[in-house]
C-alpha cells in the first residue's frame, strides 16, 4: 500500500498538464490586451478605411470631411 501511494504521488509531482495550461491561459490573456490595445489606438482609422472601401464595393467614390468632429464624416458618391 505504502508503494502504491508513493508511485502516485511521484506521478502526480511530474505531471505538467496543469502547468501547461495556465501558460497557455496566460499567453492567450496577452495577446487579447495586445489586440485591444492595437484595435483601441488605430480604431479611428480602420473605421475610414473600412468606409472607404465600403464605399469603392458599392462603385462611389469616398471623400473623407475634413471639418468633422469624428474620423468617420465621410461621404460616398457616385
Amino acid at each position: 500500500m505504502r508503494s502504491l501511494c508513493s508511485n502516485l504521488a511521484s506521478r502526480l509531482r511530474r505531471d505538467q498538464r496543469g502547468a501547461t495550461a495556465v501558460e497557455y491561459g496566460i499567453m492567450v490573456s496577452l495577446i487579447a490586451v495586445v489586440i485591444i490595445v492595437a484595435v483601441t489606438l488605430l480604431g479611428g482609422t480602420l473605421k475610414e478605411t473600412f468606409n472607404s472601401v465600403q464605399c469603392s464595393v458599392k462603385g462611389g467614390t469616398y471623400t473623407a470631411a475634413t471639418t468633422g468632429t469624428t474620423p468617420t464624416d465621410g461621404s460616398c458618391s457616385k
